[in-house]
């Protein structure tokens, strides 16, 4: 579709196209819908627009409202048309997302089918086919290995940066990008401050579009962006949501990236004890691994984040009980509020002797990890390594109660604040009680 920076009107445009082709198109969508696209509803600003040159990956970092999903679905309909049938990968942070974001919201590819061009959504198969054969197909962010063994000629990542699986799905997804002269992936995202975000964004033949929610002030309704410049003007949860901005540290977090650097330190001496905290995953999400242990000098070590993203009961079952052989761990600490009794009786099929003790929370994720980012404050914890994705759910658990961090979720986080608390903060009162099965 031609857009208002072609420099012509769009009824100009649409005026210079064979009689015939308006007439069909005018039968097919009617007047209300072809008046709606020629007053230039359905043209994109610059900032929306592909890039010029030979560019691998375009990368689209802005706030809420910009419309990434409006430039989304645009790029994917101008690249799915042609004479040679294209292979497109849809990907958000999770099918339902991509169902009700990418294709079936306001501004998803149903909503922005160009006049005259035909679409078959089929959502059993999670599949929309074009009239001359190109085809598109959703992926969940939370489970890269579903990329594997596909091969695509673009691609369009939506909200990537909050995908579960972040960077293995991003990995998964530029390796099966390869059909075609030029192969091309465009992500868009409000940003997070992700390690991993970072060095995709530095790298070259990536080209990044900055923008703010303002930029689409036309679009949004009046009052919205008054009201959101009056809350959280001048926040960092502002300038991250509405300005795009990638924000280091945010307002108010438990834990900064300059204190977790501070309390980096292998551990020297055997440990006194190994634990290993688990976060069951909801829904086929993250399972939060982590294994901590106790130094002989009374400070805790985090050891090992072996999170696994996206696997069925037994699969992460397994991963926890390697992670605890790998350690020799004394006790692997699992979250039962998910799943109760058969949290143990999963574990349990793997390894019968595995020795579980169970904790249920009375408090919210946020309540219960204050503690343990004293602890960090007071210099008793120690990271004996680098964890990008733990680390970065730390970062993003706010004193206010909120999570700001990558993902639905912060199921890393919150393994973690189970081991160290049964390392270090077991005998306080006011904790959950611990129950030795």
């Amino acid at each position: 579709m031609a857009d208002a920076s072609d420099g012509l009107p769009l009824i100009e445009l649409f005026r210079a196209l064979p009689m015939d082709f308006r007439r069909r198109v005018l039968r097919r969508h009617g007047e209300e819908q072809l008046l709606d696209w020629l007053r230039g509803a359905g043209s994109l600003r610059a900032a929306q627009s592909p890039p010029d040159g030979d560019w691998g990956i375009w990368v689209i970092l802005a706030g809420r409202g910009f419309g990434k999903t409006h430039a989304g679905a645009e790029w994917v309909h101008a690249r799915a048309a042609g004479t040679r049938p294209r292979r497109i990968a849809l990907v958000a942070p999770t099918l339902d997302v991509a169902r009700a974001v990418m294709v079936e919201g306001d501004s998803g590819l149903l909503a922005r089918l160009p006049p005259g061009e035909q679409m078959t959504w089929q959502p059993s198969a999670k599949r929309l086919l074009w009239g001359n054969g190109s085809e598109a197909r959703l992926y969940s962010g939370a489970e890269p290995n579903s990329l594997r063994g596909g091969q695509f000629d673009y691609a369009w990542g939506d909200e990537f940066a909050h995908w579960p699986g972040g960077e293995d799905t991003v990995m998964n997804l530029r390796m099966a990008t390869r059909l075609g002269a030029v192969p091309q992936i465009l992500l868009t995202t409000t940003p997070l401050p992700l390690a991993w975000l970072k060095a995709l964004i530095a790298e070259a033949g990536v080209v990044v579009t900055r923008g703010h929610s303002a930029d689409n002030e036309a679009n949004l309704p009046r009052t919205y962006l008054a009201r959101m410049e009056k809350r959280f003007g001048g926040t960092a949860t502002g300038r991250q949501e509405l300005a795009g901005e990638i924000v280091d540290d945010l307002a108010g977090a438990l834990w900064t990236r300059a204190l977790i650097e501070q309390q980096r330190a292998a551990m020297t001496e055997s440990p006194a004890r190994v634990v290993v905290g688990v976060d069951p995953p909801a829904a086929g999400g993250t399972c939060g691994i982590v294994v901590a242990a106790l130094g002989s000098d009374g400070h805790g070590y985090v050891l090992d984040d072996a999170s696994v993203t996206g696997q069925r009961p037994e699969q992460w079952a397994r991963a926890v009980v390697k992670a605890a052989d790998r350690w020799q761990a004394d006790r692997v600490i699992a979250e039962v509020n998910q799943g109760g009794d058969m949290v143990v009786a999963t574990l349990k099929s793997v390894d019968a002797a595995l020795p579980v003790l169970t904790v249920r929370a009375s408090r919210g994720k946020v309540a219960r990890a204050e503690p343990v980012a004293a602890l960090y404050g007071e210099g008793r914890v120690f990271h004996a390594g680098v964890f990008p994705a733990l680390e970065d759910q730390l970062c993003g658990l706010l004193a206010d109660g909120r999570y700001a961090g990558p993902g639905a979720s912060p199921d890393r986080a919150d393994a973690c604040v189970w081991a160290l608390t049964a390392l270090l903060l077991a005998d306080r009162a006011g904790l959950p009680t611990i129950r030795n099965l």
